[in-house]
């Protein structure tokens, strides 16, 4: 038997290219504002701004897009003209339908992994804008179960395993976010591969876990992943027959 019963991944930055999306809306934000303040402020004020809206929008490119006009509103002091609004809107919309780039490695990790493990999709954010990215990203097929959820904390974790009926030693989760997929996952008692992206959200941002910490395992790529795992799994082996 396994020594994991599933293994789940995030999605974004995980699987696919998402973060530079966001980076590149920015930089347009910026320009547009220019005239108002430097880029440095224009940042920091956005960031703010999608700090007070989380709780009212969640994740997402929607709440991103809320976010960006509430800001070129305030920096503008609301001189912002109804042209530039509707150039944030169309900069949230080629967000929306930009194509779902696939990180290296990615497909033939899931395909190969799929024979021998059940695997589980977690990601957060707008319903309908992660699952049109799961149907384009060709990877749907290799998931036993997906799920969207609002935000990824200990608590959600631990609803998702109870009702999975899944014991927190027998989950792998695998992700680019120190806050939002490895440090909760690890408070659980569950085990998490920390992958870094080369682009992170500040909000996603934390101290990374002590190598030593128990269940926890860092990689540099996820083509890297099944060779992680014959290697816990048989290191379980050798603990068993001892």
């Amino acid at each position: 038997m396994s020594h994991f019963e599933v293994v789940a991944f995030d999605a974004d930055d995980t699987l696919w290219h998402n973060e530079r999306l966001y980076v590149s809306a920015q930089a347009k934000l910026k320009a547009l504002l220019a005239q108002y303040h430097s880029p440095e402020w224009i940042e920091e004020r956005l960031y703010q701004t999608e700090m007070r809206n989380l709780q009212h929008f969640g994740y997402g490119i929607k709440a991103f897009a809320l976010s960006m006009i509430e800001t070129a509103v305030q920096l503008s002091e609301g001189r912002i003209a109804g042209s530039d609004v509707q150039a944030i809107i169309d900069s949230a919309k080629e967000m929306l339908a930009a194509d779902v780039e696939l990180l290296e490695h990615a497909a033939e990790t899931l395909a190969g992994l799929a024979q021998t493990y059940a695997l589980m999709l977690i990601t957060k954010g707008d319903l309908r804008d992660q699952e049109l990215k799961i149907a384009r990203s060709g990877l749907a097929q290799h998931f036993r179960h997906v799920e969207i959820v609002s935000d990824k904390s200990r608590e959600s974790y631990h609803r998702l395993l109870q009702r999975h009926s899944i014991a927190p030693e027998r989950f792998l989760m695998v992700g680019n976010s120190l806050r939002s997929d490895i440090l909760p996952v690890l408070a659980l008692g569950a085990n998490a591969v920390y992958i870094p992206y080369q682009l992170t959200w500040a909000h996603e941002s934390a101290e990374r876990p002590s190598a030593e910490q128990p269940g926890f395992y860092e990689l540099e790529h996820l083509g890297l992943l099944p060779e992680l795992l014959e290697r816990v799994e048989g290191q379980e082996i050798q603990e068993t027959s001892k």
